[in-house]
């Protein structure tokens, strides 16, 4: 968007009862000439000081820069801020957002849960057993 559609935008946008501002205010662009005399137009250099020498300048600790620099741990905040919300979304809602998020591609999407079958147990005790067995075989 160029700068003058932005200002015709902003300009639709101001309260009818505020004024433009006075031309002389307006900022314009200088011309191309103006950016070469200011490169021109360095700073003179001051003759009190002289930078290449070393008297005047404070030395830096490297431990305090060192300890500035230090990476800080926020691991303990991290975790309340985590845990201070306790809102928990449903189910339903949480896998139709993966869901969503996966690509279509079946590289993307996660395996088939296929169920474990539990062994089956029998209804029978040992003692079922038994009285079964006597009552058949005549085994006392």
């Amino acid at each position: 968007m160029s700068a003058s559609l932005l200002r015709r935008g902003l300009e639709l946008l101001e309260p009818p009862g505020r004024a433009k501002a006075p031309p002389g205010l307006q900022r314009d662009r200088p011309g191309p000439k103006a950016a070469g005399a200011a490169r021109r137009r360095k700073k003179a250099p001051e003759p009190g000081r002289n930078r290449a020498t070393v008297k005047g300048r404070v030395v830096k600790s490297a431990i305090e820069e060192y300890h500035k620099k230090k990476p800080v741990n926020h691991l303990r905040e991290n975790l309340q801020y985590m845990l201070k919300g306790r809102l928990v979304a449903d189910k339903v809602v949480t896998e139709k957002v993966l869901a969503q998020n996966r690509g279509r591609k079946s590289k993307d999407q996660p395996p088939e849960k296929t169920e474990k079958k539990k062994p089956k147990d029998t209804v029978f005790t040992e003692e079922d057993f038994r009285k079964f067995e006597r009552e058949y075989f005549g085994v006392p």
